[in-house]
């Protein structure tokens, strides 16, 4: 009898494990990281931190960032491969049978790349491609070697069209996301197209799950175009030095942390979803006005401003909102159907906060999503001054004052 109640014990804990991981929960996800240099030092993405190692980003993703999932994307690079091997062989990293790489327990990573292509018109775009096993990343790095010049010290750009690309993620069992889209630097609609119907035929077009809005655009503004109806939108970082990671992200509502799971919730599919998208205010982008190059001024005027109001003759870097307005088949709308999408100003933006108030932050509260969501008031006051503490409400309040940006420009925060 004591034998069979031991069983129906272990029973009811099993279950109760079971119970636990078939729920739902919400992650932090960053989708867009690089990685800058190998673990040898060898530079895999030029204008990085020599700081941004497989081994660095998954440190500060667990240890100060507080996210959970991380997609880094220079992965085609036989640098990474290599640092990647070498990870698995010492137990630092585990594949995932659904996918993935898993860091610790509350952490994993998805191997990808951002890959530039180039179009008959001449123009060029960036889109970013998962994988969920290393085995298909050794073999997209074997392929692409064909279609890359010296693929060992260039992990970016291709001699392929977007549709050449796709083909090749999608016969490998990746996925294939348009990268900053709206950017007028390399983005499908800021530099390329006005509609990715142009770009992509309709089968694949129909596979892509989602694209990414950049840090010049929010919902709102990319739901002007009707195309993007079926896709979701996602908000990555794009760190290039591991202060960025997080600066945008994504809450996905998943049942476990795993490949599988991910693009479950980017097709929204099996109650998978993104649950909101954290991004910079749009004026805060780089990209998010018209510059004149010839004047170096960020326009005031109502958009679309496509030319320089002062000489016509003068270059000018076209805003994405300026661009939006002109290529858009309809109002400005925020469809009750997607996520919403919060303002974040990051930490590193707010006047008087610099690294040294950061790690401060981080000491007293563990990571930056429990400063940036769940801290208190009080709980802030006690570890920054008052100033500092009244900003980091108002940043989550989205009442700070901001001055927009422009032409490779920072918007910034007015003080």
């Amino acid at each position: 009898m004591e034998g069979a109640v031991y069983i129906l014990f272990i029973c009811q804990i099993l279950f109760k494990k079971a119970k636990m991981r078939r729920q739902m929960q919400e992650y932090f996800v960053d989708l867009h990281v690089h990685i800058g240099r190998s673990s040898l030092g060898k530079i895999t993405k030029r204008g990085t931190s020599d700081k941004l190692t497989f081994s660095n980003i998954a440190y500060e993703a667990y240890h100060r960032k507080g996210i959970q999932v991380i997609g880094v994307v220079d992965c085609v690079s036989p640098w990474i491969i290599r640092d990647i091997e070498e990870l698995l062989n010492a137990g630092e990293l585990d594949e995932l049978p659904e996918g993935g790489m898993v860091y610790s327990e509350d952490l994993i990573i998805l191997l990808g790349s951002e890959i530039e292509t180039r179009q008959k018109e001449g123009c060029s775009a960036h889109s970013l491609m998962f994988f969920p096993k290393f085995s298909q990343v050794r073999e997209f790095s074997r392929i692409m070697d064909r279609h890359m010049t010296n693929l060992e010290y260039n992990s970016t750009v291709s001699r392929l069209s977007g549709q050449e690309l796709f083909d090749i993620v999608d016969s490998l069992g990746g996925i294939f996301i348009p990268a900053h889209v709206f950017t007028p630097y390399k983005g499908f609609y800021g530099n390329c197209t006005d509609r990715l119907h142009k770009i992509f035929d309709s089968a694949s077009l129909e596979k892509i799950p989602s694209i990414e809005l950049g840090l010049s655009a929010d919902t709102g503004m990319a739901s002007q175009l009707s195309e993007l109806d079926t896709k979701t939108f996602i908000s990555n970082s794009d760190a290039h030095s591991l202060r960025k990671m997080g600066r945008e992200y994504n809450i996905m509502l998943l049942k476990e942390l795993n490949f599988d799971e991910v693009v479950k919730a980017l097709r929204n599919q099996e109650g998978r979803k993104i649950v909101a998208n954290f991004g910079l205010n749009p004026k805060l982008g780089k990209y998010h006005r018209t510059f004149c190059l010839n004047c170096q001024i960020i326009t005031q005027l109502p958009p679309p401003v496509t030319e320089c109001p002062n000489d016509p003759k003068h270059r000018v870097v076209m805003g994405v909102l300026d661009r939006l307005v002109v290529i858009r088949d309809r109002g400005e709308s925020l469809d009750s159907q997607r996520p919403p999408y919060h303002y974040q100003v990051p930490l590193d933006f707010i006047p008087g906060v610099g690294p040294k108030t950061i790690d401060k932050l981080i000491q007293a509260f563990g990571n930056e999503m429990n400063i940036l969501h769940r801290a208190s008031r009080e709980e802030i006051r006690e570890v920054v001054s008052e100033d500092i503490t009244d900003m980091i409400m108002q940043a989550r309040q989205g009442t700070l004052s901001l001055v927009h940006g422009g032409g490779g420009k920072y918007g910034k925060v007015e003080h």
